[in-house]
């Protein structure tokens, strides 16, 4: 059974009707699961680079007792998800975020990203993490623009030329 989440409010300037598509989390037991992840892994593969996608572990990854996916669909299509994660009782952690390329700059990042951070909050979650590249400069916009702040530059963190930022939201 997936759950739908909540349809998008409709923005200036979006060239898809937000109206036509909805956010659904993934449930473990939901009649479509396979195609879903099927749909989501391809997305990965075209997104990150090899070293840096789950691809291969990706079924694994959501199927982890603390792990949430929520993915926007228009019609049959998987548009974007954003994966997260509770590391503890107080602390969650944003392991994917990924757009398909033909929906980018139509809002779907940003409402993955605010629906991911209201998950968190209902479950009493006080500060959420991730990491970005410092090169993505629109995705480090992005998470800017929701409150996160950047803590530190981890040092080869992606590999031995590519560093990230660490960031985080701390809820009040």
């Amino acid at each position: 059974m997936e759950v739908s989440v909540r349809k998008p409010q409709q923005q200036q300037g979006q060239t898809i009707e937000k109206s036509k598509w909805e956010m659904v989390e993934l449930q473990r037991n939901s009649g479509n699961w396979r195609e879903v992840v099927e749909e989501i892994v391809r997305i990965e593969k075209r997104v990150f680079p090899k070293h840096e996608s789950l691809s291969k572990s990706f079924e694994d990854e959501i199927k982890k007792k603390h792990s949430c996916l929520l993915y926007t669909r228009i019609g049959s299509e998987v548009a974007g998800y954003v994966m997260f994660s509770s590391t503890s009782s107080l602390s969650a952690s944003i392991t994917k975020l990924a757009v398909k390329e033909k929906y980018r700059r139509q809002g779907h990042g940003e409402e993955l990203l605010k629906a991911a951070i209201e998950k968190c909050k209902s479950r009493n979650i006080s500060r959420v993490s991730l990491h970005v590249d410092p090169l993505r400069i629109e995705a480090t916009n992005l998470y800017k623009k929701l409150g996160f702040q950047v803590d530190t530059l981890v040092e080869q963190y992606y590999s031995s030329d590519r560093n990230a930022y660490r960031m985080y939201l701390d809820f009040d």
